[in-house]
């Protein structure tokens, strides 16, 4: 799997110093996610770089915890090279949110129809809090149809 790009002046911020990075990163994960155990996180405030480790319980626990590592301000990729993971990810996709995209828009988009936007929100709930907050620039999973 490897890296991950993010946009990494935007997302949470929810660290005012680097020193306290790697702290911050690992609760949001542990605090939004159960599913990745012995987690570790490094991050490197140079290239906006978070190394995760540790074991993931699931393919989706691994993407999931990407995402909430990836979607913090600051953080420009993340690599999971140490972050063991049991499975291959059954098809899904990532996608980066455009300005004036919609949860409604993107399942029309990837489904065929507005409706299943439910469906990106439950798989992406971790990052995405409100079906209605969405920015430019968040990267969510599209799960398969």
């Amino acid at each position: 799997m490897g890296l991950f790009d993010f946009v990494r002046d935007i997302g949470r911020k929810i660290f005012d110093r680097d020193a306290d990075a790697n702290d911050k990163i690992r609760k949001e994960i542990e605090a939004s996610l159960k599913g990745v155990e012995g987690l570790t996180v490094d991050y490197d405030a140079t290239s906006g770089l978070v190394k995760l480790g540790g074991t993931a319980a699931s393919s989706e626990a691994m993407e999931k915890a990407v995402l909430i590592a990836g979607n913090v301000k600051g953080v420009a990729n993340v690599n999971v090279d140490s972050l063991k993971n049991p499975g291959e990810s059954a098809g899904v996709e990532y996608y980066i949110i455009k300005s004036g995209d919609t949860l409604s828009a993107i399942a029309q988009h990837f489904y065929k129809d507005g409706n299943q936007y439910p469906k990106i929100f439950e798989a992406n709930r971790e990052v995405i809090k409100d079906p209605n907050l969405i920015f430019p620039g968040q990267k969510i999973r599209i799960p398969a149809a």
